[in-house]
C-alpha cells in the first residue's frame, strides 16, 4: 500500500463511505466555508479541532488517518472519524463524531467498526482503543455496538478496545 500524502481508498459500509480528509477540506472547515456536500450542522466542534491539527500531524491524512463520514443515500458529510496514527506498541486510538442531525441512526457504530477492522489489518496494530467518559452513555453504546469491550476504568474515563482476532506472529 502507498503512504501519505497520496490518495487512499474509501472504506464503504452498508450506509456510509469513509473518505480521507484532504487539506482543502480542512481549510474549508477552518474557514467556515459552507458546502452543499455537507449536512447543515457539519462541521461540529470536534471536526474543527481535528482540522487544526493536520499541519502538526501529517500522518493523520494518511491511509490510516482521519476520514469524513459520508451518508451514502444523501452523499452528505455527516461527521468524521479518525485513527491517531502512528500506533504505540501496537495500540492505536480512535475518535469519532456524528453531527446532531444524524445521531441515533447507528452511523457512529458502523463507522467505528469499519475503521477499527481496517486498522487491525495494519502490520503494526493489534489493538484499537477509545477513551470515553462513563457519563456519556451514547458513546459507550457506540463502542459496544462496534464490538469494543471495556478495557480499563480510572477516575472519570473508561477505555474500550478491540483486538486482532488472531495476533500475527512476528
Amino acid at each position: 500500500m502507498s503512504s501519505y500524502p497520496t490518495a487512499h481508498a474509501d472504506l464503504t459500509t452498508d450506509r456510509l463511505v469513509l473518505r480521507p480528509w484532504t487539506m482543502a477540506e480542512a481549510a474549508a472547515v477552518l474557514g467556515d466555508t459552507r458546502s452543499v456536500h455537507r449536512a447543515d450542522d457539519f462541521p461540529a466542534e470536534g471536526d474543527r479541532v481535528v482540522a487544526t491539527l493536520f499541519d502538526q500531524n501529517p500522518a493523520w491524512l494518511g491511509e490510516h488517518g482521519h476520514r469524513l463520514i459520508i451518508e451514502r443515500d444523501s452523499a452528505l458529510v455527516v461527521g468524521s472519524i479518525g485513527l491517531f496514527w502512528p500506533p504505540c506498541e501496537g495500540t492505536l486510538e480512535i475518535g469519532y463524531g456524528v453531527v446532531a442531525s444524524r445521531r441515533s441512526r447507528g452511523y457512529a457504530s458502523e463507522a467505528t467498526r469499519a475503521l477499527a477492522e481496517f486498522a487491525l489489518t495494519a502490520p503494526d496494530v493489534h489493538t484499537v482503543f477509545a477513551t470515553v467518559e462513563p457519563s456519556n452513555p451514547a458513546s459507550v453504546r457506540v463502542l459496544e455496538k462496534a464490538g469494543f469491550r471495556r478495557w480499563a476504568t480510572k477516575e472519570n474515563v473508561a477505555r474500550f478496545r478491540i483486538t486482532r482476532p488472531h495476533p500475527q506472529e512476528a
